[in-house]
């Protein structure tokens, strides 16, 4: 059974989605066969940094509405970013606003979509499973948590998202997730890489697995696409490379 990783910060606007869609490609290019499950249902958008917006024929919201099953919502996205190796599937959640308001009125049963994550790594024998979580803390998040092998929080160097990150170390560890991990995102230049780290690391007791910078090459792409496979140079990028070497050895 393949592992799964959830990908979590407690406010948006931390850049979480292109962490998670990098990392899924970084790991990919390794042979791996991944996929993204996007359960950021009231805010989804994942889809469209790997330009599947017009080929999305059904979404997480079907299976959910017993609609499709999770195989028919899990779309192969390895051609679009050109992967020789591995695979790359994405589970898309909809952009429709009706089905949007429909979540957030009725919710859903949290427990379908854990035996749909199974299924899921079973029919398409994954080795990752990667959850782009809604952020905040709600009964979805606790229940990614809860089932992951691993859960990387990503956080920018700002005091609410410190204090944020707090309560859900806390919170992750009461649930005693196997693998606790973070990651500063959007860095300004103008501090120091390993101080920011040796500070985070510090301050919650758990290991940093990238400090990125604040990138202008991320910026410009404006979730237009990956930014390890158009500027694979870039630091930012590199980081990446590093966050997909640390689960390897997982």
């Amino acid at each position: 059974m393949g592992r799964v990783i959830s990908i979590h910060s407690f406010r948006g606007g931390t850049g979480k989605s292109n962490t998670t869609a990098n990392t899924a490609y970084a790991l990919a290019r390794q042979g791996k066969r991944v996929a993204i499950v996007d359960t950021d249902i009231q805010s989804p958008g994942i889809h469209v940094i790997f330009g599947a917006t017009n080929q999305i024929q059904h979404t997480l919201n079907d299976y959910l509405w017993g609609k499709a099953g999770m195989r028919d919502v899990a779309l192969d996205v390895s051609a679009n970013v050109g992967l020789e190796a591995g695979s790359l599937h994405l589970v898309a959640s909809s952009m429709n606003m009706g089905d949007i308001t429909r979540i957030l009125k009725e919710g859903y049963d949290v427990g379908l979509l854990n035996r749909g994550l199974k299924e899921l790594q079973q029919e398409l024998g994954l080795d990752y499973v990667m959850i782009d979580t809604h952020p905040g803390l709600n009964e979805e998040t606790l229940l990614s948590i809860a089932i992951s092998d691993a859960l990387l929080l990503i956080l920018r160097p700002d005091q609410q998202d410190f204090q944020g990150t707090s309560v859900t170390v806390e919170v992750a560890r009461r649930l005693r997730c196997q693998n606790l991990f973070l990651v500063v995102n959007k860095l300004p230049q103008k501090h120091d890489l390993e101080q920011v780290k040796a500070k985070v690391e510090d301050t919650y007791q758990a290991e940093v697995l990238a400090v990125l910078p604040l990138s202008e090459d991320i910026v410009e792409l404006g979730s237009s696409n990956l930014c390890l496979r158009v500027a694979p140079e870039n630091p930012w990028a590199r980081g990446i490379e590093g966050i997909a070497a640390r689960l390897l050895a997982l």
